[in-house]
């Protein structure tokens, strides 16, 4: 297969979820101009395992005749050794942070598998995120308004800006109790601060989006409709956000921001304590 030269096959590999790989990965690779194909495999804790990524990878390598880029985090030696021997160019991003503390802290380190996920995790922390998560899950989409008390933060925008998978991942990553409320198109003519949320308004947050973003995530689910039309998009979003500055809500435009840089923001802004459940 001819691809182009700026093309990299890329995997992040790992023996946990591969969440910090592909975290540190994207970061990185965001400072290059190149087209990726990427791949995460994440549990990879055995040999047998690791032999299989090593063939998905040398794989890439004969299709495309160019090594492919490996961030990998793996604790135990011998499973390492398997995946090092690929046909890749390998970053290990745990090495890289485990060589300098090791240094400061003048002690060797002892490799062992889902070691992070011990460390300030009880049991306690674990009922905390499930309790969160249904709670967001509950209060998805403007299913209910009651026990507001309970949020740690109110969401509110136009329909497909964003709000659920923020609410969800806020939920899952940080313990966050989430609620989010959409505002449809029989809204418009009256559009104010619903009467359950004016009380909490201090933990309550506007997401907004570009009009050309909005209708193509809509045309997506409802292709040709009116709910996906230039003019409803453009119109739902100029009162909406006229709506946020009127009631002097803070919202953050979500266009052009992942779902984990959208959660991020938020945590900033309102001030909300990051709870690594």
């Amino acid at each position: 297969m001819q691809r182009k030269s700026n093309f990299r096959d890329v995997f992040y590999v790992s023996d946990g979820t591969a969440i910090t790989s592909e975290t540190l990965g994207h970061a990185v690779l965001g400072q290059f101009p190149i087209e990726t194909r990427q791949t995460t495999l994440p549990f990879v804790e055995t040999a047998d395992r690791a032999h299989d990524v090593q063939r998905k990878i040398n794989l890439a390598y004969q299709e495309t005749g160019v090594k492919p880029l490996v961030f990998y985090s793996i604790v135990l030696p011998e499973i390492k050794a398997i995946i090092e021997q690929s046909q890749a160019n390998f970053y290990d991003v745990l090495n890289a942070l485990v060589e300098p503390l090791k240094q400061d802290l003048q002690m060797e380190p002892k490799p062992m598998l889902h070691r992070s996920h011990s460390i300030n995790k009880d049991a306690a922390s674990y009922q905390d995120r499930i309790a969160a998560i249904e709670y967001t899950l509950a209060h998805d989409d403007g299913i209910s308004l009651n026990n507001l008390e309970q949020a740690d933060i109110i969401l509110l925008g136009v329909s497909r800006c964003g709000k659920t998978p923020t609410s969800l991942y806020l939920a899952m990553q940080f313990g966050i109790r989430a609620v989010n409320y959409p505002f449809i198109a029989e809204d418009m003519d009256k559009l104010r601060l619903p009467a359950a949320i004016e009380p909490f308004r201090y933990k309550t947050y506007g997401l907004t989006i570009g009009t050309e973003r909005l209708v193509e995530i809509r045309n997506g689910r409802y292709a040709n409709s009116d709910y996906a039309s230039q003019h409803q998009c453009e119109t739902e979003l100029n009162k909406v956000e006229s709506m946020f500055r009127r009631e002097a809500i803070p919202y953050l435009n979500t266009t052009s921001l992942s779902v984990e840089e959208i959660a991020t923001r938020l945590l900033d802004i309102s001030g909300l304590k990051r709870r690594m459940c």
